[in-house]
């Protein structure tokens, strides 16, 4: 089941962690980030997002599919989204304001200051927020 929250206007979306895993591993709802993962054009990669999912795919699958992600992730060139001192500020203010912990917070500060559409299948983002698309 698809929960839109809210859309943007934006051509952009923002994929968090949960959904690649979901993809490369084949897990149960890989079918319903398909479509967001197979456009790379519209797609934007925060490096927070690198970080875990490389992290999560070294520890339980192995190092070929962790570096068919890395792979990948440097392919995204200029959508690949550094955490820098503004994006920092915008996380913590919405950390605080939203209740977000860190790396949700600097995922969603990222699809925001993008005015990206994030997507999503982690429950600690099913608190109404705008421009979230809960899968």
């Amino acid at each position: 089941m698809t929960i839109v929250t809210a859309t943007t206007a934006s051509k952009f979306v923002v994929v968090d962690s949960s959904g690649w895993l979901e993809y490369l591993t084949e897990d149960t709802k890989a079918d319903l980030f398909a479509p967001y993962l197979k456009s790379p054009e519209s797609l934007l990669l925060p490096t927070i997002v690198v970080y875990e999912v490389y992290k999560t795919l070294l520890a339980k699958k192995g190092s070929t599919l962790a570096e068919f992600f890395a792979v990948h992730a440097y392919g995204f060139r200029d959508r690949l989204i550094s955490l820098d001192a503004s994006l920092s500020f915008l996380a913590a203010r919405l950390s605080l304001e939203k209740g977000l912990h860190m790396a949700d917070a600097i995922i969603y500060a990222t699809a925001q200051a993008h005015g990206a559409q994030l997507i999503t299948s982690d429950t600690h983002f099913d608190i109404n927020l705008p421009g979230v698309t809960l899968v």
